[in-house]
């Protein structure tokens, strides 16, 4: 998950943002704002995790906007109205949008129906069914009790020696796995990069993971949703990057009759895509209903689109085939900047409706031209 050169113009990008809003608005760069900068850059980039999952074999989903408000008012339900501790409220809901994801891969593969219909049908489906789970009321998610660990998702953070210890280990597996994968590739004839090359991506990688910890001790610690992030990144990118599944998922998006001939499971690997979203829309959706404090009736709305346009800025195409977990997280990371550097400058919501749209449209455009040219 080291730095390409290809992430370049997506990072002076993200520069070019961070200085305007700096200008602008000092408390931009203050400690407590790069803190929530980071809770809400998890959340955001988490759901689009999922999303790179979705698009790399050729689909959408509209539907997990929608689904994040679902399974965390589920959860919020279970905790708040039932008493139930919240490790098994958490646990029945993750398992609740494993299941329904799946359901609905099954069904778009299976019936054949483009998943851009089907999702949005589903939209519109949780939506419903969200607003009856809570019954059009506000669920309060409030520490205390059995909901404690609930609340601790946005309100617990790692102090900063143990981010120090954290991060020397994630440089050390980054450095081993490294340096594993590279004698591998020449073991088996391939071609690989210049020892300088892998020595510069790695030197910036664990800068940037050095000015993390730094950047975020100095208020309190390390976010937990940073963590939980983290996790889901380097699962991810395990699998995308590592792994059968992975591999099939980027056929299928490249040349799906191709793949078909090549004998790769088709219906199976889509299917594992959609599982994988819903276990990743159940986190998103714990995590922005403990951000958020309680859950509502506008809990996840349109977290979708800002999920599709991370990917699309950081270079995932839309047809599918191409996307990494690098562009990703910088496309989140452009995302979040933009939305947490206009609610600093008070910018009024219909502006950032506006900003979000254009942003959005700007993205697919880019990934059309890239197409048109590849």
């Amino acid at each position: 998950m080291s730095f390409r050169f290809r992430e370049l113009p997506i990072a002076i990008a993200l520069l070019a943002i961070v200085v305007f809003f700096a200008i602008q608005e000092p408390a931009f760069l203050g400690a407590r704002n790069l803190s929530m900068l980071a809770t809400e850059l998890s959340i955001t980039a988490t759901l689009a995790m999922g999303m790179l999952l979705i698009l790399l074999p050729g689909h959408i989903d509209l539907s997990a906007g929608s689904g994040v408000g679902l399974l965390g008012g589920i959860a919020s339900v279970l905790v708040f109205h039932h008493q139930l501790p919240a490790p098994a409220a958490l646990g029945l809901g993750l398992l609740c949008g494993v299941l329904i994801w799946m359901a609905m891969g099954a069904f778009i593969v299976n019936e054949r129906m483009p998943s851009f219909i089907v999702t949005l049908g589903a939209l519109l489906i949780f939506k419903g069914l969200f607003w009856l789970v809570i019954d059009n009321a506000t669920v309060p998610v409030a520490p205390g009790g059995q909901s404690n660990l609930y609340s601790l998702l946005t309100t617990y953070y790692l102090p900063q020696r143990f981010g120090w210890l954290l991060a020397i280990s994630l440089v050390a597996a980054l450095i081993f796995t490294t340096i594993s994968a590279r004698k591998r590739r020449l073991k088996n004839g391939f071609a690989v990069d210049s020892k300088e090359m892998a020595f510069l991506r790695l030197f910036i990688t664990a800068q940037a993971i050095a000015l993390f910890v730094l950047v975020t001790g100095q208020f309190r610690g390390i976010p937990l949703p940073s963590l939980i992030l983290g996790g889901v990144t380097m699962i991810v990118y395990a699998v995308t990057q590592h792994t059968a599944l992975g591999r099939h998922w980027y056929a299928i998006g490249g040349n799906t009759e191709a793949a078909f001939v090549s004998g790769v499971p088709m219906k199976r690997t889509v299917i594992a895509a959609y599982s994988g979203m819903g276990a990743i829309v159940a986190i998103t959706g714990f995590m922005q209903t403990a951000y958020a404090g309680s859950s509502t009736t506008t809990v996840g709305d349109l977290m979708e689109l800002d999920a599709v346009a991370a990917c699309v800025i950081g270079g995932v195409s839309l047809r599918g085939g191409r996307g990494t977990v690098l562009g990703v997280l910088l496309g989140a990371l452009i995302i979040a900047c933009l939305l947490n550097g206009m609610t600093l400058m008070s910018v009024p919501p219909e502006r950032k409706f506006i900003a979000r749209g254009v942003v959005l449209i700007l993205a697919v455009w880019m990934d059309m031209r890239l197409s048109r040219r590849a």
